[in-house]
């Protein structure tokens, strides 16, 4: 069974690529990226859009 926002089990990536893959396209720390991970679960689009959440309010944006 696939996790929300993944197509196929070869599509899955784990809790360190996330937080890679989340600190590349958006800014965040790691502790920023794994506690992110921990609440919101590992839908891709959510995370993602989350993310850019927390970086506009810790750049002041």
């Amino acid at each position: 069974m696939t996790e929300p926002g993944e197509s196929s089990s070869h599509n899955r990536i784990d809790d360190k690529q996330l937080v890679i893959l989340l600190k590349q396209k958006t800014g965040i720390s790691d502790a920023q990226a794994r506690r992110l991970i921990k609440a919101v679960g590992r839908d891709r689009p959510a995370l993602l859009r989350e993310a850019r959440i927390i970086r506009a309010r810790h750049s002041g944006v």
